[in-house]
């Protein structure tokens, strides 16, 4: 059970920030950014709700949470791990991402296939959506990163690439199913 009493503590004041295992790193470090950078994912899933009503509020509302456990996961680096920390660490799981593949096969099939790539836009809902797409192609690529240099849950990044299509996908929906989709024309303004 977390329990915040106090909101600053002061102990950032000097450049770090404590991971999930205890140990002290920059704030400026590659894990600190990949797990902020999904703390940011998850604020555009907040601007997007404001927009969002009955299925897709509530799978936006799952994706939130997991995105809780997705920056869990991160601070807490597998081979730092302090035994004393009397706690297993969260982890994202399989069924994470099957429940994801699974939506996203759902929505997919309210679709006509894409014949042009289309462009981030059209109901608040679908413009917010690519928001979150876009930002969290970025939690991934960092996520990535940081697993060239540190240990990382493969779940993790499998669940953000899966993410980023869901985002794609429910954009898609929120266009009329795909009818209002805003189409990108090669050389239109040229």
């Amino acid at each position: 059970m977390v329990v915040l009493s106090k909101i600053y503590t002061k102990t950032g004041d000097a450049g770090e920030t404590a991971l999930g295992n205890g140990a002290r790193v920059a704030k400026h470090s590659i894990r600190v950014s990949a797990y902020g950078t999904v703390d940011e994912t998850n604020a555009t899933v907040g601007l997007a709700r404001q927009h969002a009503r009955g299925d897709v509020d509530e799978a936006l509302k799952r994706i939130s949470n997991d995105l809780f456990d997705l920056g869990a996961d991160l601070c807490t680096p597998d081979r730092h791990l302090d035994p004393t920390l009397g706690y297993t660490p969260l982890r994202m799981i399989e069924s994470q991402i099957l429940r994801l593949e699974s939506e996203i096969d759902a929505m997919n099939d309210r679709l006509t296939p894409l014949r042009s790539f289309i462009l981030p836009g059209g109901t608040a809902l679908a413009a917010h959506l690519h928001l979150c797409r876009t930002v969290c192609r970025r939690a991934e690529r960092l996520v990535v990163e940081t697993a060239t240099m540190e240990d990382v849950n493969p779940e993790a990044v499998k669940y953000l690439n899966r993410l980023s299509d869901w985002f794609f996908v429910a954009g898609r929906i929120a266009n009329n199913d795909g009818r209002d989709d805003v189409l990108w024309v090669p050389g239109l303004t040229r």
